[in-house]
């Protein structure tokens, strides 16, 4: 999906793809490495001869016994690569809202970049958040030319409906027929009429209605383009984000009003979150075209071609 966007906004130039588990075929500007991020001559391999690293993302998020000796120890390997490249000119690491807690902590303001780490449970976040220290880390030691863009769930296509989904092709959890208010029956003939045929209207720990941020991969491109090769954001880290985080009770009423779709409620033990993306905007001169509308529109209008098949790499 990054890359798909990346080569659209971004015709010249090569580009050198590191692939383990996806499979991207090789163009004329488009070089694929195969190989695991945690072994040091695939990383060697990938960047020789590079100046700008993008990190997107190396997590085999809920595998303890995984986790530190891919995430970890190759978000080490790449950064060492880096700073001992003669070719090196900068690293951008997509980070994750997990490295800040997600929904799972109270945040009675909007986040901004000053949050302190605050991983939720599990081994995945406590990755993430090791990711953006250690990034930090080498602009104390080395002085290392890199900013960090952190986003919350990312979303193309047609994963937003998938987001919707009772059933097991649901994207970007939490897994809505596990919470108070939607019996088990309700949930089943939900996820038999597909996904998009019935919202969730998530309620929070409160009993307010949850808002949770997004961002669609399209505008996460246009920051990263933004920020590759541009001085200002040297040692940054940026809040990459739509305005304002979706309301799932703005949701349901406009898919509902739009698209006369139903929705029922989910009380979650969850915390609304607002990720303050100010700083992008000023530093970067970036803007979110998607709001929450756009977002729905579009997912709900992507039709698929028969070559076009769906494949969850990480439901969440």
């Amino acid at each position: 999906m990054f890359i798909e966007a990346y080569k659209r906004a971004r015709s010249a130039g090569l580009l050198r793809a590191l692939c383990n588990n996806r499979t991207i075929e090789a163009t004329a500007t488009l070089e694929i490495v195969r190989g695991s991020i945690g072994e040091r001559e695939v990383v060697e391999e990938a960047m020789d001869g590079v100046t700008h690293v993008v990190h997107l993302v190396a997590t085999v998020k809920e595998t303890p016994d995984l986790v530190m000796d891919v995430t970890v120890k190759g978000m080490f390997q790449l950064l060492e690569a880096s700073r001992l490249s003669p070719t090196f000119q900068q690293f951008m690491l997509i980070g994750g809202d997990a490295a800040m807690g997600h929904f799972f902590y109270k945040h009675p303001a909007p986040v901004t970049e000053t949050q302190k780490w605050s991983a939720y449970p599990g081994c995945y976040a406590l990755s993430k958040a090791l990711e953006e220290c250690m990034l930090e880390q080498y602009f104390v030691q080395y002085g290392l030319n890199g900013c960090c863009l952190m986003a919350p769930w990312i979303m193309g296509k047609d994963d937003f409906r998938y987001h919707t989904s009772f059933g097991d092709d649901l994207f970007g959890g939490p897994s809505w027929q596990d919470y108070r208010g939607v019996a088990a029956d309700v949930a089943a003939a939900i996820a038999a009429a597909g996904a998009g045929s019935t919202v969730p209207l998530a309620l929070d720990a409160d009993g307010a209605a949850l808002k949770r941020n997004f961002i669609h991969v399209d505008v996460l491109v246009e920051c990263m383009l933004a920020a590759l090769g541009n001085p200002v954001a040297m040692q940054q880290k940026y809040n990459v984000s739509m305005d304002e985080p979706v309301d799932y009770a703005d949701m349901a009423a406009y898919v509902e009003a739009s698209r006369g779709i139903p929705s029922i409620q989910c009380h979650t033990e969850f915390h609304s979150t607002w990720l303050d993306n100010s700083k992008a905007k000023v530093h970067l001169g970036w803007r979110p075209k998607y709001d929450m509308k756009a977002l729905i529109d579009s997912a709900w209008e992507y039709y698929r071609s028969s070559d076009d098949p769906r494949v969850v790499y990480y439901p969440g």
